[in-house]
C-alpha cells in the first residue's frame, strides 16, 4: 500500500501517556498497511481502557475501526462525556469491583477503607490478575501499561500519581464512586464485607483492655479479623475527611 499519515490528538489527561515532540497530545504516525485504530492508539503508549471516545472525520468509531489512508483522529478519555454528546462510549463510567496489581497495596487498602470491593494478591502474576478480572467481572487497576493493553481487558485504569491518597481520589473520580463510599465496612485483610458481632462472640480474640473499654465490634466472615473503634480510629476518620474534601476539588495531572 501507499504510505499514508495518521495524526492523533489525545485530549485532556491522555497526554500523560504521550511523549510528543510537537505540541502536547499530538502524535503523527506514518503507516503502509491497513491498521486497527486500537493498535494505532496503543502504539502511541495509550492503553485502550483509558479511551472512551474516538472521532475520525467527525464520526465516532470503535476500536475495530481500521485506517487505510490519511486521517485525523481525536481520542478522548471518560471525562469528556458532558461536553461531547454521543452514544458510542467505549468505557463503563462506573465500576463496583476491582482487581489491583501487586504494586498497588496502599491503594487497595485505601479503597477497602472506603468500602470498595478490591481483589488483591501481592504476588499474583499477570495471568492470575487477568483471570480474576475476567471471571469476576472486575476493572483492572495497574501502573503497568502493557498489562492494561492486553486484549482481554475491557475496563481499567492507570493511576497517574504514585501517591496512594492521590491514586484513591483518581479512582473514585474515574469510576464515579463518590456516592458509593461506605467507610469501615470491608475487611482490610481479605476484602470481605464486615458483619456486626456481639462482644461475647469475639471475646476470646480481644486484648484485656479492649474487653474493658469497648463494646461494639465488627467481624470479618472471611478471615475472622475483629474490628472496633480503637485509639487509631480518630486518625482514620481524619484521613477520611481529608479524602472526602478532595473529591470535589479539581483533578490534577501528575507526572
Amino acid at each position: 500500500m501507499k504510505l499514508f499519515t495518521v495524526r492523533l490528538h489525545f485530549h485532556s489527561d491522555l497526554d500523560f501517556f504521550v511523549h510528543s515532540t510537537r505540541r502536547p497530545g499530538l502524535i503523527e504516525r506514518r503507516l503502509t498497511e491497513k491498521t486497527s485504530i486500537k493498535d494505532i492508539i496503543e502504539s502511541c503508549g495509550v492503553p485502550h481502557p483509558e479511551v472512551d471516545m474516538i472521532r475520525v472525520a467527525g464520526q465516532m468509531v470503535g476500536f475495530d475501526h481500521t485506517i487505510a489512508q490519511d486521517a485525523d483522529i481525536e481520542v478522548f478519555p471518560v471525562g469528556n462525556r458532558e461536553t461531547i454528546p454521543t452514544e458510542k462510549h467505549l468505557q463503563a463510567s462506573q465500576a463496583r469491583a476491582f482487581v489491583a496489581d501487586g504494586h498497588l497495596g496502599k491503594l487497595t487498602r485505601s479503597l477497602r477503607l472506603l468500602g470498595f470491593d478490591v481483589a488483591y494478591e501481592q504476588k499474583a502474576n499477570d495471568r492470575q490478575l487477568l483471570g480474576v478480572m475476567t471471571r469476576e467481572n472486575r476493572a483492572l487497576l495497574t501502573r503497568d501499561r502493557r498489562l492494561l493493553m492486553h486484549s482481554v481487558v475491557q475496563h481499567g485504569y492507570y493511576p497517574r500519581s504514585q501517591n496512594a491518597d492521590e491514586q484513591t481520589i483518581e479512582v473514585v473520580r474515574r469510576f464515579n464512586l463518590v456516592n458509593s463510599v461506605a467507610p469501615f465496612t470491608r475487611c482490610l485483610r481479605c476484602n470481605a464485607q464486615l458483619q456486626d458481632a456481639a462482644k461475647a462472640d469475639v471475646l476470646e480474640k480481644l486484648e484485656p483492655l479492649t474487653k474493658i473499654y469497648y463494646n461494639q465490634f465488627r467481624c470479618c466472615p472471611g478471615c475472622g479479623q475483629v474490628y472496633w473503634a480503637g485509639s487509631h480510629f480518630s486518625k482514620l476518620e481524619q484521613w477520611l475527611q481529608k479524602i472526602r474534601a478532595r473529591f470535589v476539588t479539581r483533578p490534577t495531572n501528575p507526572r
